[in-house]
């Protein structure tokens, strides 16, 4: 479709507080422009010229975003699950990465990466590439051909490698400047985001190099936090002087409202509240820190605290790309952090789930994530007619029921972004 204005008829349902959602069977979802002119029960007369793509009995929801993925990870997604996060990166994670020194391979993997990242649900991404600044490049431009809306980060990491895994401090901070010079002005839908992989492989020399550079060309940031216990105390040896691992980025001035930081699943409440006061994000992973024996973060409190909070599939943490199982993982470990770890914490309702993983992540990249008016128009043409059942259900019900049996007979059916149609073919 040549066009960013038209009109989507179907069922519609998205979300207008974290815990409440707006159904409209057979409903009219406007966009203008590629931004929503709001979502109709009858199709006002100042719409009436628009194309009109009529969907159906199908779902239409909004667009999905996941603001924390490895792309070189996706070459090993589901090998490696039986061991702790530690001796993963060290098994799996840094020998991968290592070959993206080499461009046909990088080229190969990341055309796998972009081709199915594009046939998912997903319409937005804060994406991890590797400390190779060619190999990154090379990503940003087959994600800006797939369509979708991305960050991408060349990584720094200048300690606790390994032998093909390891730049110098300098050099690091070298090839970040040379890979921002080669990547500017040169995407519509793409951009560069300034990412130290974690404290522990980030010396406070290249720490305070990489915020220097984030202030210089008013960049965001991504990095982990908090994920996993022997990381925590990894990094208090490492930075005996911080209060917290929260500090040893807020003392660069790396928090704020355009950081996403994973996991958050050991936060204290000293660095909750630093988390909360910098409007910082945080990307929860359920599924990867399931998998990798990390814990289950307190999302509850998060939300009680209103801070910003999206979801993440962190592949290869996370064995899949789908946003949808994300949703469902994230209530499931929810509930069991309220069964063993804390009565005190109600588990994730799916409406709230289904708010992470559009309007609470999506507001990382501006008003996005939501089909009310104002909003960029982001959606999803969901297909449930295969996923059979005698009983007749409302539009609710069947978002729900999708968000748990996507992949046994769900089938994404269009994808807009901003308005832009993305080819699944």
């Amino acid at each position: 479709m040549d066009t960013k204005s038209f009109v989507l008829k179907g069922n519609v349902c998205y979300n207008t507080t974290p815990q409440e959602v707006t159904c409209v069977p057979s409903g009219y979802a406007v966009c203008v422009d590629g931004v929503s002119a709001g979502v109709f029960a009858e199709l006002p007369e100042e719409f009436a010229a628009l194309p009109l793509i009529d969907c159906g009995d199908n779902l239409i929801i909004p667009g999905m975003s996941d603001i924390h993925i490895h792309a070189p990870q996706y070459a090993f997604r589901g090998l490696g699950m039986d061991l702790e996060l530690l001796d993963w990166l060290n098994t799996h994670t840094f020998p991968e990465e290592a070959h993206y020194a080499d461009l046909d391979y990088a080229g190969r993997a990341y055309d796998i990466f972009a081709d199915d990242l594009r046939r998912s649900a997903t319409t937005r991404a804060v994406v991890f590439g590797t400390l190779h600044v060619e190999a990154t490049e090379l990503l940003m431009d087959k994600l800006e051909a797939s369509g979708i809306t991305s960050y991408v980060g060349k990584v720094n990491m200048d300690r606790n490698g390994c032998v093909d895994l390891e730049e110098d401090t300098a050099q690091s901070a070298a090839d970040t400047r040379r890979w921002l010079a080669d990547v500017d002005g040169r995407y519509d839908h793409t951009a560069p985001i300034i990412t130290p992989r974690f404290t522990p492989s980030v010396t406070d020399e290249l720490m305070g190099e990489l915020a220097s550079i984030r202030d210089e060309f008013g960049l965001p940031v991504q990095s982990h936090l908090s994920e996993n216990p022997s990381e925590c105390g990894w990094v208090k040896e490492l930075c005996p002087w911080s209060s917290c691992y929260g500090d040893a980025y807020d003392r660069f001035g790396m928090l704020g409202d355009r950081t996403v930081m994973a996991h958050c699943v050991y936060s204290d409440e000293n660095e909750t509240e630093l988390l909360r006061s910098t409007g910082t994000y945080v990307a929860h992973c359920p599924q990867s820190n399931a998998q990798l024996s990390s814990g289950i973060a307190p999302v509850r409190r998060y939300l009680d605290l209103g801070m910003k909070v999206g979801l993440g599939t962190d592949v290869a943490g996370g064995a899949s790309l789908s946003m949808f199982r994300c949703m469902a993982d994230a209530v499931a470990v929810s509930k069991l952090r309220w069964r063993l770890v804390d009565d005190g914490l109600a588990p994730l309702t799916t409406q709230e789930a289904l708010w992470l993983a559009t309007v609470g992540g999506g507001s990382f990249f501006g008003r996005v994530g939501s089909l009310a008016e104002g909003y960029e128009f982001d959606a999803l043409v969901l297909d449930d007619s295969a996923i059979r059942t005698p009983r007749v259900l409302d539009v609710w019900e069947r978002v729900e029921r999708y968000v748990y049996l996507a992949e046994e007979g769900g089938r994404l059916v269009r994808k807009f972004v901003s308005g832009r149609e993305i080819d699944l073919s």
